[in-house]
């Protein structure tokens, strides 16, 4: 790829960029939160089309007019937000475009279903492939988008964040196959905010800020600090400053509990659970894939029905929970999945972020627009959120800053309680560690905050206590030194039976 720009209304996203990837490699993009990645690799798998430069494929001009274009030449794709169709079985999904027929044209249901398992036990996963999709998690819906990219014979995979929904077992299963294809000769584009992943597979790295290219490197001359320092644009000692030390828990003890669930649970999808979140503290809900923690969280907003239990906020029974009631009681939740339960895509970044305080901003019945805009602009501000106008259809962003809109909606009602269930997915370690600081300031000024992460070393630096979660059921809390990325684990591995618990 030769001196690629691309321009969305108000928005310079990629100027005079050069790329190659080569067979029998894997090749990081890495840059911050609209540093141009995704533009970019859209631009290759013709998602977008090419405004400026050249493109080139084993040798001659190429210009891909549409993702199925590009995929007939050899380029397959993952891209960042999981596109699957919802109410289709996993195997139509992994076979789309590509069904067995007969002789008449009728789809051959078992060929079909035969083909898509062995995609998925290729990347060591036995699901059930007649069932909807819509049945699984996030992260079970990553591995079949990842499946049915392998499946296709491809000169060139490029994979957008494939790894922001899977456990470390899943990781290194995915590796596997990402290893086995470079040797098979396929040039494999990834991109992660996680950097270990990075020097765990990557041959060569291109770095890119606000656009533009910084360089390409050896991964195995290029030292972590020295990467985010390229990516960030500050020298070692400021990119090592950014990341947060470990929460002080001094100013949560004695304070007392905002919410108290007492056993709460949902048939076949959280067992029933005992938790306290007290007033100024992060509580980290740790566990494997599975584990049951984002079910345990959208217990706590009324998203699903408890079918067991009861939830008291400031002493009070709320009897039966739903959004609404949790919003008017002082609770905010940014979901997993922010694609199709966080942002509204056609709608402005004002649009977004004032959507859960209507009631407050509109007296008599009527919106006030002035107020709206107020909010907004003071939100942007205040966590950085890249974009040219408050006026800006979100689905424009980047996703990281979408998740940061996201944030600042439930930051703009003011909550007592903020449930954030994989905030820093998918977003740049500087997006990061804003995050991370923002939880941090927040509870000093005395909100609650129930925090998942897939990554277990964010939890422990930014959490006061960590409920550990295991089999869809709570198995210990620990605090201060038990709060350790070993010590989860061994509790994890032992069924919390070795775990002090509080």
């Amino acid at each position: 790829m030769k001196s690629i720009s691309k321009t969305f209304p108000g928005v310079r996203a990629l100027s005079n960029v050069d790329f190659c990837v080569k067979p029998g490699e894997v090749h990081s993009v890495m840059g911050e939160n609209g540093a141009g990645k995704s533009t970019l690799l859209k631009i290759l798998t013709g998602v977008y089309s090419l405004e400026t430069g050249k493109i080139v494929l084993d040798g001659k001009p190429f210009k891909p007019t549409s993702p199925v274009d590009a995929q007939a030449k050899g380029i397959s794709a993952i891209h960042q937000e999981v596109s699957l169709l919802p109410y289709q079985s996993v195997a139509e999904n992994i076979m789309i475009g590509r069904q067995p027929k007969n002789f008449f044209g009728a789809i051959r249901w078992g060929e079909l279903n035969r083909l898509a398992n062995i995609a998925m036990q290729r990347l060591g996963l036995n699901i059930d492939v007649t069932r909807s999709i819509s049945d699984y998690p996030v992260a079970i819906r990553q591995m079949v988008s990842i499946a049915r990219a392998v499946d296709m014979k491809c000169k060139i995979l490029v994979m957008d964040e494939p790894t922001s929904s899977l456990d470390e077992g899943e990781v290194k299963e995915l590796f596997a196959v990402v290893r086995n294809l470079r040797d098979e000769g396929v040039g494999i584009v990834f991109v992660t905010h996680f950097l270990d992943q990075v020097y765990q597979i990557t041959d060569r790295i291109t770095v890119l800020r606000n656009g533009e290219l910084v360089g390409m490197f050896e991964a195995a001359q290029l030292p972590k600090l020295g990467l985010v320092g390229h990516m960030l644009g500050k020298n070692p000692d400021e990119v090592q400053a950014l990341f947060v030390q470990k929460a002080e828990s001094a100013h949560v003890e004695g304070s007392k509990p905002f919410v108290e669930a007492r056993g709460l649970g949902r048939v076949g999808a959280v067992k029933p659970f005992d938790l306290e979140i007290r007033s100024g503290e992060v509580l980290g809900l740790a566990g494997l894939l599975g584990s049951g923690r984002t079910e345990a969280a959208r217990l706590f907003f009324g998203a699903d029905k408890p079918t067991s239990g009861t939830i008291a906020v400031d002493g009070k029974n709320l009897g039966r929970l739903s959004p609404k009631v949790a919003i008017d009681n002082g609770i905010g939740f940014s979901p997993e999945d922010r694609r199709t339960e966080g942002i509204i895509p056609d709608l402005s970044v004002r649009e977004n972020i004032c959507l859960a305080i209507h009631k407050k901003i509109s007296p008599g019945g009527f919106i006030s627009l002035k107020k709206q805009v107020e909010i907004a602009e003071k939100y942007v501000k205040a966590l950085n959120i890249s974009t040219p106008s408050i006026e800006q259809p979100v689905k424009n962003l980047s996703g990281g800053n979408q998740q940061k809109v996201i944030l600042a909606r439930w930051l703009a009602s003011q909550p007592k309680l903020l449930i954030l269930d994989e905030p820093t997915r998918g977003i740049d370690v500087g997006a990061k560690s804003e995050v991370e600081t923002a939880m941090k300031d927040l509870s000093k000024d005395g909100m609650a905050i129930l925090f998942i992460s897939s990554e277990l070393e964010e939890v422990v630096r930014s959490s006061h206590r960590v409920a550990v979660m295991k089999d869809r059921a709570k198995i210990a809390e620990l605090s201060g030194d038990q709060i350790d990325e070993q010590v989860i684990m061994s509790v994890i591995a032992g069924g919390g039976q070795h775990a002090q618990t509080n």
